[in-house]
């Protein structure tokens, strides 16, 4: 019986420690801690997770990628071949695309394109708010989605030639297998997120890399 309780109590504490990994990679207590904006559409929210990256170039040049975000424009950035193989059907852009580099409130950034496994109108996030050159709010919200929500993007700068990219997540549940269902797809969800993160990373990179103005990073 003891065995079992010690055995239960070690599980419990690895899936807990893993669950804080996975929801907050690459980020500092504090920047979870921070409230960013956006965070006021949810308040109290069921389930938060703040990712973030460090990128070597200038806010400014990292902006543009993130405005061309969606499964009908530049993509996510993520793993497209995991995305494809679901019929996603995205094509990251790796490069900055002139025509895509206008984003307002109310305007749709798609996530799912139309008809995919049985969704007519697939899944897009209305822009809630956008502050230029540093934050995306993207808003869900009943009854065209399950539950209340926001995923925000976040640029910071951190000197001249440095910046700090964060994304964060804020789900309102209101019944209890939505909590456990966001909690099982938790590792899945940080992994595309982590790559969409990295992915953002390496093109900014590369590109301000290009124009001669930014340094290959040490190895």
């Amino acid at each position: 019986m003891w065995k079992n309780v010690v055995g239960a109590a070690a599980a419990g504490a690895g899936l807990y420690a893993a669950r804080r990994f996975y929801r907050n990679w690459g980020t500092s207590k504090e920047e979870c801690e921070t409230p960013l904006p956006g965070d006021e559409l949810v308040g109290r929210p069921a389930v938060q997770t703040t990712e973030g990256v460090w990128i070597d170039a200038p806010a400014a040049a990292v902006w543009p990628w993130l405005v061309q975000l969606g499964q009908d424009r530049g993509g996510l950035y993520s793993y497209a071949a995991l995305e494809n193989l679901i019929g996603l059907k995205y094509r990251n852009a790796d490069r900055i695309h002139p025509e895509w580099q206008r984003l307002a409130v109310g305007d749709v950034v798609r996530l799912v394109p139309r008809g995919w496994m049985g969704l007519r109108d697939g899944l897009a996030l209305p822009v809630a708010q956008l502050i230029e050159g540093q934050s995306i709010v993207l808003r869900q919200e009943p009854p065209q989605f399950p539950f209340d929500g926001v995923w925000s993007f976040h640029l910071q700068p951190r000197w001249e030639d440095r910046c700090r990219l964060l994304v964060r997540s804020r789900s309102r549940m209101r019944l209890p297998g939505e909590v456990v269902g966001a909690e099982l797809a938790g590792p899945v969800t940080s992994l595309m997120t982590r790559g969409m993160l990295l992915g953002i990373k390496r093109r900014a990179e590369q590109a301000w890399r290009s124009t001669g103005k930014g340094s290959s990073p040490p190895r």
